[in-house]
């Protein structure tokens, strides 16, 4: 799904000269569990799948919504969630079927530069709606001027642009690592703290190093979407009864969505890197649960969304009636 440039290819040759395989432990050994864990990564997977692909094709089928910015993100947005939930849960899914699971090394490295290349464009996707829902509420005349097509399709430029970076940054990291002990990693799939953790030379800078690339970029981004949306609810004051609560709907779905990204971000990336077990667990939530969730709370509610589903949905049954 992701390739790697080529510039890189002589040190990822030189690191795979020394490792060629991880193995990874997974969610756990009983095959009880796994049998368990199979079935809800399917289910989980099949779900996301079908709920961010639900939201792509009724948004770009009805011209009113996509003609909006916000359901522009929102496409946007549910595509990066399904490629976020592919590069792990497929993956996932495989190895609760075999008692021994391994990756490659160059395998492992793009996973990791999938997750962060994703992640760190979703990052920029959520920053770009909630300055999308801050000019419509709070400065609602001048919208149509300020967030024209040229700007949604910079925004979406500078999101895939800085995916890309952040995650060159984080597999460069990779290059001066050492693995001379154990191949094992205990966890569903491959990230940096785990191959840090394995590593045979000394990692205290690369921690930091980790840190400020996604632990510090994650406090930061979030904090300031949570100082953005308090501006935004302050705003609210000047507005009827029926346009609050218009706002409120439309801003606590981005909340929700913000906040389950951010904190499982935060836990796993903005502190010590001493204890490896809950790990598994926020990135089975990260990788899993909140593609799911996302289309989900940004639907759930939305009067726009339903009415157009719906409308959808009579034009397939006329199609399906005609043929």
């Amino acid at each position: 799904m992701f390739g790697m440039p080529s510039h890189l290819s002589s040190e990822v040759m030189h690191n795979q000269s020394a490792v060629t395989e991880f193995v990874l432990l997974g969610l756990s050994q009983n095959p009880r569990v796994q049998k368990i864990a199979f079935l809800v990564f399917l289910l989980v997977y099949i779900a996301t799948m079908g709920g961010n692909m639900l939201v792509i094709v009724t948004i770009v089928c009805t011209p009113t919504l996509l003609g909006c910015p916000m359901y522009f993100f929102l496409v946007f947005l549910s595509s990066l969630d399904a490629c976020f939930s592919s590069v792990i849960t497929p993956k996932a899914i495989a190895d609760t079927l075999h008692e021994r699971n391994t990756i490659s090394y160059e395998g492992c490295l793009i996973q990791v530069f999938g997750v962060h290349f994703l992640a760190g464009a979703e990052v920029i996707v959520l920053t770009a709606m909630a300055y999308d829902r801050y000019v419509a509420i709070c400065k609602p005349l001048h919208y149509p001027s300020i967030m024209n097509w040229r700007l949604c399709g910079i925004l979406m430029g500078i999101a895939l642009t800085g995916g890309f970076l952040h995650s060159m940054i984080q597999i460069s990291f990779t290059f001066h690592l050492s693995f001379c002990g154990s191949r094992v990693i205990d966890h569903i799939m491959c990230d940096l703290y785990p191959l840090l953790k394995l590593a045979c030379n000394d990692t205290h800078i690369l921690h930091l190093l980790v840190f400020a690339n996604s632990g510090s970029f994650c406090i930061l981004i979030f904090s300031m979407l949570l100082v953005s949306y308090g501006v935004i609810l302050f705003s609210l004051r000047n507005h009827s009864s029926e346009g609050r609560k218009k706002a409120l709907s439309t801003c606590g779905s981005h909340v929700a969505v913000v906040v389950l990204f951010f904190v499982p971000c935060i836990f796993m990336y903005a502190r010590p890197p001493s204890a490896y077990f809950f790990d598994k667990f926020v990135a089975i939530f990260c990788t899993t649960l909140t593609p799911l969730l996302n289309p989900m709370i940004y639907t759930f509610r939305n009067k726009d969304m339903k009415s157009a589903r719906r409308k959808l949905c009579k034009r397939l049954v006329v199609l399906s009636d005609e043929k």
